[in-house]
C-alpha cells in the first residue's frame, strides 16, 4: 500500500471545488460519465492506430445506484490507469490527460472527439459524497488493479487490488446532504439532461420491453402472445442527426430528430438548417425554425450547446444572435471557450466569429429558400415575418440581406417585396412630396371602414401586425427611399396621401369658428383635437383618428426603445367633415340641439373606433333608441 499527498497548492482545493467551482452540483456526474465516455474513446484511438489488439465490441459506460450501500458508481471500460498514471492524472490537480493524450495523437482519427479539457472534472465528485474510490485496471498487458481512495482530504491511499476487467469504476459514497443522488428519478433527469447524446453507449438500470412469446404461445385470438422482458436501459443515442452528414439525412429524419429533442412538441418546425463548419473554426449543429406561438418568450431558450456531444447550457446569448434565439435545435462546437467548470461560455473572438456565421447561414437560408420556391416561402412567411423583423432590427448585416427576401403582405392575400409593391402603388399613392405612401392596417377587422374608404380610392392597404412591427416599419422608412407608411386610420385620406388638389369646403372660416365650441364642449381638450377640413361629402361627418407618429411612438414605448423620450400622451384627432350635410345642418340649429347632435356624432364615430365603453356607451344606446323610437 501507498500513501500520499494529492499535489496542490493549498489544502483547501476540496472546499473551493465543493463549492465555487461548479455552481449546480448535479454537474458531477456529467463530467464523471464524461470522463468514463473519454477513456473509451482513447482505447478506440490506441486500436484504430495498432496499439491496442484487444476486443472493443462490449465498450460502453454503466451507472449503478444502490441505494441500501449509498453508492454511485460510473463504470467504463476504457483505457484504465496504473499506479503511476493515477499518480500523475488524479494526484496533481489540473494536469488534464485528455489534453496531453489530444496533444499525443494530433491528426489521429478519432482524437479530436476527446471531451476533456480542464483535468478537474473528477474532483466534481467531492460535492455529492464523502468518500471516492477509483479502481481500475490498465489496457496493458499484465498490469496491476489499483484502487485509489480518498475522503475529500489532501490525503488519499493507493492499494492493489483484484480486478479481472478492463476500465474504471468510479464509487461516490454519498454524503448525507447529497442523498437526493440516490434516487433513480434523480439520476435518470440528470442523464437525460446532460449525457443523452454522448458517443459511447451509457447504460443506467433496465427498464421493461415487450416481445412475442419465444414459445409462440398464442393467445385467445390466435395472435402469438407478447410477454415482458427487463433489459439494459440505454440512456443516450450515440449518433444523433448533427453528427451525420446532410446528405444522408431526409426531411423524416430531421423531424424525427426534433421530436426527440422536444418530445413535448406537437408541431413540426417549418424547416432546418444544417450547421457543418470546420474552419476556422469547428462547428457542427441543427437549428429548426418553430411555428411561433403568440407568446414569443415561451420560444426562448430552445437551443442547447453542446462540446463534443455533452450538453454545457441552454443559455447561449453569446454565441447565437438574440434574434435567433427564438430558433430551436443544437450546436456543438469543442472550439466554444468555456469557463473551468464547463458551464457558461467565455467570450472571445471565436464566439463573435461563431455568432456571425450563424447569422450568415440563416440569412442565405432564407434567401435560398425564397429564390428556390417563393410560393412555399409565402406560405410561411407569417411564422417567419417575427424572424426577419427581429433580425433586419438587430443586425445591420442581416437587415441587408433581408431586403431581398422580405415580404409585405396585402389585406388580399397577395405578397410582394418592398420595391415590388412600391411599384404596383407609386402611380396613385405617391403625395406631393414626390413620396410613396405605403398605407398599412394592423387589424383589418376593427379597421375595416378606413381599409374600404381606401380600396375604393384604388388605394392598397398592407396587413402590418406583430410586438415589433413600430420599429420595423421605422427601419423600412430608414432603408428605402422616398415612402413612409402611415396606418390607415391614423388620418383622413387626403392627410395621408396629399395631392396638390384640395376639396374646397362649404362652411367659411367664420361658421368653423362657431361649431368648435360645441365639439370641444363634447370632448376633452386633453384627449381630442378638433379640427376641420374639407373631405368628400361622401366621407362620414367626423373621422377620429391617431397621428401616426404618436401612436407609433406609443407602440414603440409598449415594447421598449421609445422610453428616454418621455412619456407620450394619449391624443386623438378629430377631423369634422365641413362638406358633409349633417354638419351644415348644425348651423340652424339651437344651441341645445347642436350640442346633442354633435354628441351624437361624435360617439358613432367613437363607436367605430372602439373608443366608446362604460358609461358613456350606455348613455349613447339609451340616446339611440330613444330617436329611434
Amino acid at each position: 500500500m501507498r500513501t500520499g499527498q494529492i499535489n496542490v497548492q493549498t489544502e483547501n482545493i476540496f472546499p473551493i471545488i465543493k463549492k465555487f467551482l461548479y455552481s449546480d452540483h448535479e454537474i458531477f456526474l456529467r463530467e464523471l460519465v464524461s470522463n468514463a465516455v473519454d477513456a473509451s474513446q482513447k482505447l478506440k484511438v490506441l486500436s484504430n492506430n495498432g496499439e491496442y489488439k484487444g476486443d472493443l465490441s462490449d465498450i460502453k459506460v454503466e451507472v449503478i445506484l444502490d441505494k441500501t450501500a449509498k453508492t454511485l458508481t460510473i463504470r467504463d471500460n476504457g483505457i484504465g490507469m496504473t499506479a503511476d498514471e493515477i499518480d500523475k492524472y488524479i494526484n496533481q490537480i489540473a494536469f488534464s490527460g485528455a489534453e496531453e493524450f489530444v496533444q499525443m495523437y494530433q491528426g489521429k482519427e478519432g482524437a479530436e472527439q476527446i471531451i476533456g479539457h480542464f483535468g478537474l472534472g473528477f474532483y466534481s465528485a467531492f460535492m455529492v459524497a464523502e468518500r471516492v474510490q477509483i479502481q481500475t485496471l490498465s489496457r496493458h498487458e499484465g498490469s496491476q488493479a489499483v484502487q485509489w481512495e480518498s475522503n475529500g482530504s489532501p490525503e488519499y491511499t493507493i492499494t492493489d487490488i483484484e480486478k479481472s476487467t478492463r476500465g474504471t469504476d468510479i464509487v461516490l459514497y454519498i454524503s448525507e446532504d447529497a442523498v437526493e443522488f440516490l434516487e433513480k428519478a434523480k439520476i435518470d433527469e440528470i442523464l437525460t439532461k446532460y449525457c443523452k447524446f454522448l458517443p459511447i453507449p451509457v447504460f443506467f438500470g433496465t427498464k421493461t420491453e415487450y416481445i412475442d412469446s419465444p414459445e409462440g404461445e398464442k393467445d385467445e385470438n390466435g395472435k402469438v402472445k407478447r410477454v415482458a422482458i427487463e433489459v439494459e436501459n440505454q440512456v443516450n443515442n450515440v449518433s444523433p442527426a448533427w453528427t451525420k452528414a446532410p446528405v444522408d439525412l431526409t426531411k423524416d429524419d430531421y423531424d424525427a430528430f426534433y421530436r426527440e429533442l422536444y418530445p413535448a412538441s406537437f408541431d413540426s418546425p417549418l424547416f432546418h438548417i444544417h450547421l457543418n463548419v470546420d474552419y476556422p473554426f469547428n462547428l457542427t449543429g441543427i437549428l429548426y425554425f418553430p411555428k411561433i406561438k403568440e407568446n414569443v418568450e415561451v420560444q426562448r431558450n430552445k437551443i442547447n450547446l453542446y462540446s463534443n456531444q455533452v450538453f454545457i447550457t441552454d443559455s447561449v446569448a453569446e454565441i447565437v444572435p438574440e434574434f435567433l434565439t427564438l430558433l430551436h435545435g443544437v450546436i456543438d462546437s469543442p472550439d466554444i471557450p468555456l469557463n473551468v467548470s464547463r458551464s457558461y461560455l467565455q467570450s472571445d473572438g471565436n464566439v463573435k466569429k461563431i455568432s456571425a456565421h450563424i447569422t450568415k447561414k440563416v440569412a442565405d437560408k432564407l434567401a435560398e429558400m425564397y429564390k428556390n420556391d417563393r410560393k412555399d416561402f409565402e406560405e410561411k412567411w407569417d411564422d417567419l415575418q417575427i424572424f426577419v423583423q427581429y433580425g433586419s432590427l438587430s443586425d445591420e448585416k442581416f437587415a441587408d440581406k433581408a431586403k431581398t427576401f422580405t415580404l409585405l403582405k396585402d389585406t388580399k392575400g397577395g405578397f410582394f417585396t418592398v420595391e415590388e409593391f412600391k411599384e404596383k402603388v407609386a402611380p396613385l399613392q405617391t403625395n406631393n412630396e414626390g413620396k410613396v405612401v405605403f398605407l398599412y392596417t394592423n387589424n383589418p377587422e376593427e379597421q375595416y371602414s378606413f381599409i374600404k374608404k381606401a380600396n375604393d380610392r384604388g388605394y392598397e392597404v398592407l396587413h402590418i401586425d406583430g410586438p415589433l412591427a413600430p420599429h420595423w416599419i421605422s427601419l423600412m422608412e430608414q432603408s428605402f427611399e422616398n415612402c413612409s407608411f402611415a396606418r390607415v386610420d391614423s388620418d383622413t385620406l387626403d392627410k395621408l396621401i396629399q395631392k396638390t388638389d384640395e376639396i374646397p369646403s362649404k362652411l367659411s372660416k367664420e361658421e368653423e369658428e362657431k361649431l368648435q365650441p360645441v365639439f370641444e364642449k363634447v370632448l376633452s381638450k386633453d384627449k381630442f383635437k378638433v379640427q376641420f377640413e374639407s373631405m368628400s361629402a361622401d366621407d362620414a361627418p367626423i373621422i377620429i383618428t391617431q397621428p401616426e407618429f404618436i401612436r407609433r411612438m406609443m407602440e414603440q414605448q409598449k415594447i421598449g426603445g421609445a422610453g428616454f423620450m418621455g412619456a407620450f400622451p394619449e391624443m386623438y384627432t378629430v377631423a369634422v367633415n365641413g362638406n358633409h350635410a349633417k354638419i351644415g345642418s348644425l348651423l340652424q340649429k339651437e344651441d341645445a340641439a347642436q350640442v346633442e347632435l354633435v354628441k351624437q356624432l361624435t360617439d358613432l364615430a367613437l363607436l367605430s373606433q372602439g373608443m366608446l365603453k362604460g358609461a358613456a356607451l350606455s348613455e349613447f344606446i339609451e340616446r339611440t333608441t330613444a330617436l329611434v323610437e
